[in-house]
């Protein structure tokens, strides 16, 4: 069946990676981070537009804009609005699908009182409600797993990450915000744009505990979810809760990876291309076997059992669902 990867970062067109998408009849939707307040996150917009209209059947593309320069005594607010609702318009005529906010949201830019600014604060408020007039969705990574507040274990699916990247780890780091204030922050956004498509990335960072996810898919309607970079913390689960739970909230479940394409395989030569490919494919039938297959295997380096999905709710998780959370698909 047509499969759509929702959330990944893999912006080329060497000829194996073509086939490779053939074969498993995959499109890729490429998501662009804004990392700073000067647009550094445009070349690769670039790249994933041009990919979009020269492979359509293979790319699609979401959009960002770039962070607010509140710690800048001159920060013009009201013209900050307009310039990225601008920047929004061109990159929609251009066929974006969606628009992007990262963590860097709420864990990372702070006011010159040193208040860090959060996707509720009012500055956002026009952007979101540009966005929900227009059906256009927004994806929003908004904290990181529950395990960025604890201490470093091994054996935890976010273990290797926070270990090459410790200033992501918020352990040691008590003058940064909780857990439970960025995901507060972002539950006021969803209350006060209801209209809004609003699709949490990484299992909207509540992965640790799908009955937890469950309350807040309850309490939220126009709330979805990608399994991007969380695959690890389904199949750290029981298999039989993380099944009914798919399967209960099927509409509102998208298929995502999250892989990221650190250097682009057409500039590799052919041994190594192979290999990033391989890896590619790997990533892929690792997913397919935990939510296809009914026996056991390994995710991660974790035994566990696969989903066994029914052929309907494959069909909604992998493809249907990522045509009606994002209509542009």
């Amino acid at each position: 069946m047509p499969i759509i990867d929702a959330h990944i970062h893999y912006g080329d067109d060497a000829p194996e990676l073509l086939a490779l998408l053939a074969e498993f009849d995959l499109r890729l939707h490429n998501i662009n981070v804004a990392q700073d307040s000067h647009g550094g996150w445009r070349t690769d917009a670039d790249r994933y537009c041009s990919l979009a209209q020269q492979h359509p059947q293979r790319f699609a593309w979401c959009t960002s804009f770039d962070l607010p320069a509140v710690d800048d005594p001159s920060f013009d607010s009201t013209q900050y609005v307009r310039d990225v609702l601008a920047g929004l318009e061109q990159d929609f005529a251009a066929g974006a699908v969606a628009c992007k906010v990262w963590k860097n949201i709420g864990m990372e830019v702070r006011y010159p009182d040193g208040r860090f600014f959060h996707v509720d604060d009012p500055l956002l408020a026009p952007i979101f409600a540009w966005l929900a007039e227009r059906g256009f969705p927004l994806l929003a990574h908004i904290a990181e797993p529950l395990d960025c507040w604890l201490p470093l274990r091994e054996g935890s699916p976010h273990y290797g990450y926070y270990s090459r990247n410790p200033e992501w780890h918020m352990y040691t780091r008590p003058d940064y915000p909780s857990h439970g204030e960025l995901m507060a922050a972002r539950n006021r956004v969803l209350e006060q744009h209801p209209s809004l498509r609003f699709i949490g990335a990484h299992l909207a960072s509540l992965e640790y505990d799908v009955d937890v996810l469950v309350e807040t898919l309850d309490r939220y309607p126009n709330l979805a979810v990608d399994t991007s970079a969380r695959l690890g913390d389904l199949a750290a689960q029981d298999s039989a809760k993380v099944r009914d739970f798919v399967t209960k909230y099927q509409d509102r479940i998208l298929f995502g990876t999250d892989v990221v394409m650190r250097t682009p395989p057409s500039s590799l030569p052919p041994e190594e291309r192979a290999q990033i490919i391989d890896a590619l494919r790997t990533v892929y039938t690792t997913h397919f076997a935990y939510f296809e297959s009914k026996g056991a295997l390994t995710v991660r380096g974790q035994e566990t059992v696969g989903l066994g999905l029914s052929q309907g709710v494959l069909e909604k998780l992998y493809r249907t669902n990522a045509e009606q959370w994002y209509p542009r698909l």
